[in-house]
């Protein structure tokens, strides 16, 4: 199978890592990619919103699957365009990629559904704002009705923040607090039948001990050893299930990864959001575990072919992620500075280095070119093995101004230690 990997960040590289792993994967190319998928991929400079130009790429390399990554080209409708080709997609039409596109869709979904998640309002004018604030009360959560790239979420007890976040968004959804601990669940689907990936865990806010901004992901673990018996089948029950069948419903067959982002309140699991691709960083510590090829796999979301799937093989232990971030992030993130010691990092046994916001330096040196600047994995039998091993390889990265968590998966890891 020839595979073309759309994106050029850390959840893009963990899939072609993923791929290139996988024996029925004969050739592999990446668009745009970056100097971690280099190595392993063709990479191709286009743009990836624009569904001919990847259409001409996907068919001059002879692409017999196409994976997109970010949610962006989803929403674009790239999918579509590579369909109407006949090209293999991994990756829902544009109309079914508005389940995130659009927060106040997802809702309307999930409410005609019967699907369990926080009450919520869709607000346009501050008025409306300030009344949805006042019905909910704080802590205050106030959504980017749009795409935000995983920074348009603002969780607060600070009133005139909530407020002034919804004047800089525009449209928003104003929601009730979700108390309880959040989790990722990854769901493929081709459709009709859905096949559940392991559980994880991410951390958003920038800082250890959940403080400072939200970001898009600073680090991730998996498996969750604390998570109740049973989450992904009652999941999959009240929630895929009923969100795949209305999709389909309003003429939406939903094809792809159905990204189902929990809070696990005392009242039992509910829907924080839902996006339409990988989480990042999630997606790194889950595809590390997948042992199952994952080719074929996410080939069969496109064809119909999950029903014929009855379980998935996955490699023992756990994996954790340490996302490393550059100066200013998730502000205005410095760019351009060298980046030494991915070598000694890729050395440490049980890690390796996925690169997301990085780019070649004008010396073929590797540069920082973003906010999330790398993804650190360790691996090991324990959490606290992969935690270990995925810090001793981070502190050999270095990066002017760049800063990291120290904190990933420490109490899972410790939880996991007392009950051994």
């Amino acid at each position: 199978m020839k595979a073309l990997v759309l994106g050029g960040g850390g959840r893009e590289h963990a899939l072609v890592r993923a791929l290139s792993l996988d024996p029925g994967v004969t050739e592999l190319h990446c668009a745009p990619g970056n100097p971690g998928t280099s190595a392993l991929a063709d990479n191709h400079v286009i743009n990836t919103v624009d569904g001919l130009a990847v259409t001409e790429l996907a068919a001059r390399i002879r692409a017999e699957l196409v994976v997109i990554g970010p949610e962006a080209p989803l929403v674009a409708g790239v999918a579509d365009a590579l369909r109407d080709r006949g090209i293999p997609v991994f990756g829902p039409d544009r109309e079914a990629a508005r389940i995130e596109g659009s927060k106040a869709f997802a809702k309307e979904v999930m409410q005609a559904a019967g699907v369990p998640t926080a009450r919520a309002r869709v607000c346009r004018t501050p008025a409306q704002v300030a009344e949805a604030l006042d019905a909910f009360g704080p802590p205050y959560v106030v959504k980017d009705d749009g795409l935000a790239a995983g920074k348009g979420v603002v969780v607060t007890g600070d009133r005139a923040a909530a407020e002034r976040h919804a004047r800089e968004c525009g449209r928003v959804v104003v929601e009730e607090f979700l108390d309880g601990p959040e989790v990722s669940l990854f769901v493929l689907s081709d459709g009709v039948h859905a096949v559940p990936l392991p559980a994880a865990q991410d951390f958003k806010r920038a800082h250890d001990g959940g403080t400072g901004p939200n970001t898009g992901g600073m680090g991730a673990y998996a498996p969750l050893g604390w998570a109740p018996d049973g989450l992904a089948e009652e999941v999959m029950t009240s929630v895929v299930g009923p969100t795949i069948r209305e999709m389909a419903k309003r003429g939406h067959r939903y094809q792809g990864l159905l990204y189902v982002g929990l809070a696990l309140t005392s009242e039992g699991p509910k829907v924080v959001e839902f996006n339409a691709r990988f989480g990042d960083p999630e997606a790194q510590v889950v595809l590390d575990r997948l042992a199952t090829p994952v080719g074929t796999l996410l080939q069969a979301a496109d064809t119909g072919g999950l029903g014929g799937i009855t379980s998935l093989e996955w490699r023992n232990g756990a994996a954790v992620t340490v996302v490393l971030a550059s100066e200013g992030y998730p502000g205005s993130p410095a760019k351009g500075d060298a980046i030494g010691g991915l070598d000694e990092a890729d050395a440490v046994e049980g890690a390796y280095v996925l690169h997301a916001g990085t780019a070649w330096g004008p010396d073929r040196g590797v540069v920082s070119n973003g906010g999330r600047v790398l993804s650190v994995v360790g691996t090991g039998e324990t959490l606290a093995a992969a935690r270990e091993r995925a810090y001793t390889a981070v502190s050999k990265v270095e990066l002017r101004g760049s800063f990291y968590r120290s904190d990933i998966a420490e109490e899972a890891a410790a939880h996991e230690a007392k009950g051994s």
